[in-house]
């Protein structure tokens, strides 16, 4: 029997590709977004509380009513918007069901979706999946003179046109960890004004970000608003990815299609869990305390990574950062983190893996992506490891090589050297 697929392009993605590496190596797994330690023991009680209590059964489609209540009332002290929780607010299956949902929902054939790059990798997918085609806008990459990814408001007008149904936007932003400011907010409000496009605003790590910075969620203008969807999880906010719960913010006209897709898709989240997540929420300290507690690891990992080759870029929000790695190497992200892998026993991301075309040069900048949301004791054995063994290959010009060892010369390290010795021979 023969199937046609719907994605013949795709395979395993990057993300299950070096976390098994990680397993095959032993290495320490900094690549992949979740964290290794548990979540509340309070919250886990909670949980237990819940099934002891009989909610095992299905819930409303909507989402359990004390949960929607909890997550308005949350919104609305936090970004000053009035979420009505019976009409506007939805309960789904995490963020990813949530942006499919939208997608099947809100687009369809002919239209077009604008995804500024990098990009979290299931928005082409669901884009796709909806029939709809996705423009993608790059976001401009860290210079000399500039640390962070940036959005180009003028690049990002080009590509409107009249079939354009939707703008993908993601602040904080994985994986750059780039933030939204002011100035964010008021370009886009002049380029959705007086349209009759859409936003589905992922905002899951909008309570992971630092330096007394504030998340300005799109919630937070009226005008902005009223055309989106706002995407969050709990599952980043209380360290319960596996979970799969998250919450979609939408006007009611919006939220009707929403729920017309959602109840097809997933139909409900587990009641226990929402019980026990709207008690534990109603405790602001558990989402207002995320940037201290992430923010102390972000600086661990920043001081380790800089007694390194790796450059180490600022990180905003999220529990990610990027690191420069040329002067380490000049092989492409890919293989330079299946490298890094192998041979230094930590996992890292390469950047190039959030574009359309990740081995075209544009969408490769020696850049890596490492996951902070880990234990005090894992961060520092992936920096020891890192730090042991520190070589550099540069050309010199005239066909000469300049090679950097560190004074602890091991085999593996003249294994790799050879080999790459052998490459430069052969091309």
């Amino acid at each position: 029997m023969k199937i046609t697929s719907k994605f013949p392009e795709i395979g395993t993605n990057i993300f299950t590709i070096m976390s098994k590496m990680a397993v095959d190596y032993k290495a320490i797994n900094l690549g992949q977004g979740f964290p290794d330690f548990n979540t509340d023991e309070r919250l886990q009680g909670l949980v237990t509380k819940a099934m002891a209590e009989g909610f095992n059964q299905y819930p409303f489609m909507t989402g359990v009513q004390i949960l929607r209540e909890v997550i308005s009332e949350k919104v609305s002290t936090l970004y000053g918007h009035e979420y009505n929780p019976d009409t506007e607010i939805t309960v789904t299956s995490g963020a990813t069901e949530a942006i499919m949902s939208i997608m099947l929902a809100s687009v369809g054939a002919g239209d077009e979706v604008i995804v500024l790059e990098p990009s979290y990798d299931c928005y082409l997918p669901a884009i796709k999946l909806s029939g709809a085609k996705a423009v993608s806008v790059p976001m401009d990459p860290p210079t000399e003179t500039r640390s962070t990814y940036q959005v180009d408001w003028d690049r990002v007008r080009t590509k409107i046109t009249d079939r354009t149904r939707m703008l993908i936007v993601n602040f904080p932003h994985n994986p750059t960890g780039a933030v939204i400011n002011r100035h964010d907010l008021d370009e886009l409000e002049r380029i959705v004004q007086n349209t009759n496009i859409m936003i589905l605003s992922d905002e899951v790590y909008e309570h992971i970000v630092f330096d007394g910075v504030p998340h300005l969620s799109l919630a937070t203008r009226p005008a902005l608003a009223e055309r989106t969807f706002v995407v969050s999880s709990f599952g980043k906010t209380t360290h319960t990815t596996g979970w799969k719960v998250g919450y979609v913010c939408a006007p009611k006209e919006m939220t009707i299609e929403l729920r017309k897709v959602h109840q097809f898709v997933v139909f409900t989240v587990p009641s226990n869990l929402q019980h026990a997540l709207a008690a534990y929420t109603k405790d602001s300290s558990t989402y207002l305390n995320l940037p201290a507690f992430y923010q102390e690891k972000r600086d661990f990992l920043t001081a380790g990574l800089r007694e390194t080759r790796f450059k180490v870029l600022p990180s905003p929000g999220t529990f990610f950062l990027l690191a420069d790695y040329s002067q380490i190497a000049q092989t492409s992200e890919a293989d330079f983190s299946i490298w890094l892998t192998k041979e230094h026993g930590v996992t890292v991301i390469p950047v190039s893996a959030f574009y359309q075309d990740p081995q075209a040069a544009a969408s490769n900048h020696k850049l890596v992506r490492f996951c902070f949301a880990k234990k005090q004791e894992t961060l520092a054995q992936a920096i020891e490891k890192l730090k042991q063994k520190n070589i550099l290959i540069s050309s010199m010009g005239q066909g000469k090589l300049r090679i950097v060892t560190h004074l602890d010369y091991r085999e593996v390290m003249h294994t790799y050297v050879l080999e790459i010795l052998e490459k430069l021979v052969i091309s």
